[in-house]
């Protein structure tokens, strides 16, 4: 979802960045959260995505 819908951006090394929030109501490391990011690097293979490096950020 992140890599179909969300923003994207370029990164270092020729590669592209993807960022997408999303809504959740959950719980991590003893705080509660109402959005989670997700941030993945990845490089264009043929017509596929391999995706190098997945972040999570909670907000």
């Amino acid at each position: 979802m992140t890599i179909e819908r969300g923003e994207q951006f370029s990164a270092k090394y020729g590669r592209t960045g993807f960022r997408r929030n999303f809504s959740c109501d959950g719980t991590w490391r003893g705080k509660r959260y109402g959005v989670k990011q997700i941030e993945i690097y990845a490089e264009k293979e043929d017509s596929e995505w391999l995706v190098v490096t997945v972040i999570s950020r909670y907000f």
